[in-house]
């Protein structure tokens, strides 16, 4: 679907993505947090992964585990500047904040929150991922009730049900999802997959026939939605300020990103 880029949003050491890429690039930390930074430093920053559907980039942090925490900023519109400054037309970030607890959080503090901040960037289309469990479905439709209490965009979020073995989904799961339905976008369940149960993402290009099948159903859906949404072709992505004129973006000058948020 054009270039894309994983963002890694986890502390470095509870991340996988590190563990997952064949060819490390420099990381997160070789981009200044509070200088402009060029496209060559961003795309010098990614490292590879490959799978069945070609080559991604991720931009992960790669240092040490006994080097001092990498501080990451948690506004989204930082790490929309990173992704638009690198240039890449597909990006998927990858969340490690508890969504239903953000959202109540946020609601009950009367304060902005991640989860409404990452839906309200440009394009975005919601993928909340949840195990084909009965206590899994739970945990996700409660998240689904704080979110359409707190006016997220139900209508183009994507949930993705994942199987963590072999066998048919109990009944219960098999209800949430007929009742998901009519509530979201799109309902994609992923098979149990034995490689990535032993290895994760590592050697991507193993994945299962099935696997991949439901990879390429759940972008399809992604895409749908976004189609339905903003229509088909999807309209010009908007471009950070700095990216006009010049390969340099600094945080200062990009207005997505409130002053004093700087960049990974």
């Amino acid at each position: 679907m054009g270039a894309g880029v994983v963002l890694d949003t986890a502390p470095r050491l509870t991340s996988p993505w590190p563990f997952w890429t064949d060819t490390p690039g420099s990381g997160l930390a070789s981009v200044p947090p509070d200088r402009p930074f060029s496209r060559s430093q961003v795309l010098a920053a990614a490292s590879r992964c490959r799978g069945p559907g070609g080559e991604w980039a991720v931009l992960t942090d790669h240092q040490e585990w006994n080097r001092g925490p990498l501080p990451l900023p948690s506004d989204p519109a930082a790490w929309h500047q990173l992704a638009a400054g690198g240039g890449w037309q597909t990006v998927v970030a990858d969340t490690s904040h508890p969504v239903a607890h953000d959202i109540v959080t946020a609601r009950t503090q009367h304060q902005p929150g991640l989860t409404a901040a990452w839906c309200s960037l440009p394009f975005a289309v919601p993928v909340l991922c949840a195990p084909t469990t009965g206590p899994g479905v739970a945990a996700l439709q409660t998240a689904i009730k704080a979110a359409f209490a707190e006016g997220l965009p139900l209508q183009r979020m994507v949930v993705a049900l994942t199987s963590p073995g072999e066998g048919r989904p109990p009944a219960s799961v098999k209800a949430a999802a007929t009742m998901l339905q009519s509530q979201v976008s799109a309902v994609v369940t992923v098979p149990f997959d034995p490689h990535i149960r032993s290895h994760g993402l590592t050697q991507a290009s193993r994945l299962s026939r099935r696997t991949t099948e439901a990879g390429a159903a759940l972008v399809a859906a992604v895409l749908a939605s976004a189609h339905r949404t903003w229509g088909d072709p999807l309209p010009p992505a908007a471009t950070p300020a700095g990216l006009t004129t010049t390969t340099s973006v600094s945080a200062r000058t990009v207005p997505p990103v409130p002053e004093g948020v700087p960049t990974p």
